[in-house]
């Protein structure tokens, strides 16, 4: 039996350091060596969430890093979770479950902080209980001055578990030696006493080069670097934030089958897209340019958190004019969740669930209307793709609103396997048709009958992604010395 070790934890000096990618590695890490590992994020920001079996929303980067791990995913390795609608609102998932939404404001300077903490502590205290060791990832900066009362997801989680932390530093932003020396320089003596290493990530080019950079660093922090990650382009692990989508393609390619997903301003769950961007033969893009639109051989409508305002936000871009017209002319249009909704006939929001409560028009692809209700769906689903004796299937939903016909005959596009469960989808024709289901395109038979093209079986390639991230780290860091660390009493 694999020996107790102490909980793990990484933390950044921002945003988007790759904090979610090498807590997922450590995880295939222990995962290989023996050890029974699980990942705890106490508070997640992410439009890019998943259901775990239980039928709970956690965010995406805890689900990718339970497969990681090897284990399924639990709503207590997230549950705090604030999915943004607006500028400066965010509904709040409290243990997988909604609990209401709240301005920026009153989440952090609201007098519920106390109570939130508790819960927090709580799911991790029971989720440590039955795994070894916690490898728990942090949240954008540790040195946010302001906040740092008000935190129950970085330092102060740290503390509560006794985690050995790693400070994570993103070298290709630039200003690497700033950033570590100032974000160490303003954590309490308590809290700089926890951290056991820094880990600089994304160098370009020789690490070698950058060895008397590593000296100059420790001599500055008195904190040993542990390892410098080379950047890399050939290792693909699904990434829940958002910001990853500047850095995809966002214009079509001359002559190449181009797939445009419609760049929503709330869109979510983008990674329901990561699969067409494996296959051969495809040009997948996100756009929110009529013109770009315009060269698409297939158009996605992604979910949202918002769906009515980004439908009203593609009608004023005039993306809805040529959504309407790509389909006249017999462009693959297909929506998922909250896409499908804009395909309708009508959106209501009467209860005011994204806003102010109003009703608009849809598309008018589909004959059916959609209610936004208070009571969100969370499930995972395996079913049959467009008929009773179609392709076993599977996928999940994630959505705040109930899709009916309008007056018109049902035409499913998926047939439910399970007891008790009703279809889902509507199929206007082969190539027009929406869903509530996502990861729908992760099937191979969808993907084959929609577009004739084949995917890589997604669940092997993930696995070989996650063999390749942990001897990539295994490679760069000095993963003894943290075991070293991890095996103290």
């Amino acid at each position: 039996m694999a020996h107790a070790l102490r909980p793990l934890m990484f933390v950044g000096t921002a945003s988007d350091v790759g904090k979610s990618v090498i807590t997922a590695g450590f995880c295939r890490i222990l995962a290989q060596d023996g050890y029974r590992p699980a990942p705890f994020k106490a508070q997640n920001m992410s439009l890019n969430s998943f259901v775990t079996p239980e039928g709970l929303e956690i965010g995406r980067a805890q689900a990718v890093q339970a497969e990681a791990a090897g284990i399924p995913c639990h709503g207590e390795m997230n549950p705090v979770l604030l999915k943004p609608t607006g500028d400066s609102h965010a509904q709040l998932v409290l243990h997988g479950r909604p609990a209401g939404s709240q301005s920026a404001y009153d989440y952090f300077m609201g007098r519920d902080r106390a109570a939130l903490w508790e819960e927090v502590k709580g799911a991790y205290d029971r989720l440590a209980a039955r795994f070894n060791p916690i490898v728990l990832e942090g949240a954008g900066s540790i040195s946010e001055l302001n906040l740092r009362q008000r935190d129950i997801t970085n330092m102060r989680m740290a503390l509560h578990a006794g985690a050995d932390v790693y400070l994570i530093a993103d070298i290709d932003r630039g200003g690497v030696f700033g950033s570590v020396y100032g974000t160490l320089a303003l954590l309490p003596p308590e809290e700089k006493a926890l951290v056991r290493g820094i880990i600089i990530n994304k160098f370009r080019g020789d690490s070698r080069l950058f060895e008397s950079g590593r000296r100059q660093m420790e001599e500055l922090t008195g904190v040993p670097v542990t390892g410098v990650l080379p950047y890399y382009r050939d290792i693909h692990i699904e990434e829940e934030d958002s910001v990853v989508l500047r850095q995809k393609h966002a214009e079509h390619k001359p002559g190449a089958v181009n797939v445009a997903i419609v760049r929503l301003p709330h869109l979510a769950n983008f990674t329901d897209f990561a699969s067409l961007e494996r296959a051969g033969g495809l040009h997948v893009y996100y756009t929110d340019d009529p013109l770009e639109l315009g060269h698409a051989s297939v158009i996605l409508l992604p979910g949202t958190k918002n769906t009515i305002g980004d439908l009203m936000d593609m009608r004023s871009l005039g993306l809805d004019k040529v959504v309407l017209s790509a389909a006249a002319a017999g462009v693959v249009v297909i929506g998922i969740c909250g896409g499908y909704q804009m395909m309708g006939l009508t959106v209501a929001d009467p209860y005011g669930v994204e806003g102010e409560a109003r009703t608009v028009a849809g598309l008018g692809l589909l004959p059916v209307h959609t209610v936004l209700a208070r009571e969100k769906t969370t499930v995972r689903r395996r079913f049959r793709f467009g008929g009773e004796d179609g392709p076993l299937c599977e996928g999940y939903e994630i959505h705040m609103g109930q899709t009916v016909n309008a007056g018109a005959a049902a035409r499913p596009l998926n047939f439910p396997v399970a007891e008790g469960e009703g279809p889902d989808g509507y199929r206007l024709s082969a190539s027009c048709w929406g869903t509530y289901m996502h990861g729908i395109l992760d099937n191979q038979s969808v993907v084959k009958q929609l577009l004739g093209v084949d995917i890589p079986d997604y669940r092997s390639f993930k696995e070989r992604q996650y063999e390749r991230l942990a001897e990539h780290i295994r490679q760069h860091i000095d993963i003894e010395s943290i075991y070293h660390q991890l095996k103290r009493l």
